[in-house]
């Protein structure tokens, strides 16, 4: 285990110096006996990245299709996601300039149905405190 620990420094203090001194990208992970790992990546880049090129200068797969899968389902998601956030800004009344006529129908036709909805819950809840307010009223006469 100490040579170990001495041997696994040493490469990874060589790792830091080649990264350094000769502006190379690398990275290295080491894992013990134990299962603990360490690992070293230069500053200026991620693992993930090195390993695409690794991937591509190779020509070996690291990841199997269930991964390009997820990788796909996530950029989908991102995707969709940056689709809602724009909608979002739409609908607030931010970035209408960039639209065409056609574009804001559907917009003016869904915040039109939003006021309705918005004005019935308000109708809603004054009549709720109209009736609350006529029956403390009559609690309090016959409390009189």
């Amino acid at each position: 285990q100490v040579t170990f620990c001495k041997r696994r420094n040493g490469i990874i203090k060589k790792a830091r110096e080649i990264s350094i001194l000769c502006d190379a990208h690398v990275s290295v992970v080491i894992f013990s006996s134990s299962g603990k790992m360490s690992d070293y990546c230069t500053p200026t880049t991620a693992l993930p990245k090195i390993l695409e090129r690794y991937q591509q200068n190779s020509g070996r797969k690291l990841w199997d299709a269930e991964h390009e899968n997820l990788s796909a389902e996530i950029d989908r998601i991102k995707k969709e996601n940056d689709n809602m956030q724009i909608e979002l800004r739409h609908l607030k009344g931010e970035d209408l300039n960039s639209l065409y006529p056609k574009e804001l129908i559907p917009i003016e036709e869904g915040l039109q149905i939003g006021l309705a909805s918005v004005r019935d819950k308000q109708m809603e809840i004054w009549k709720m405190h109209k009736k609350n307010e006529k029956l403390l009223e009559e609690e309090n006469k016959q409390l009189t």
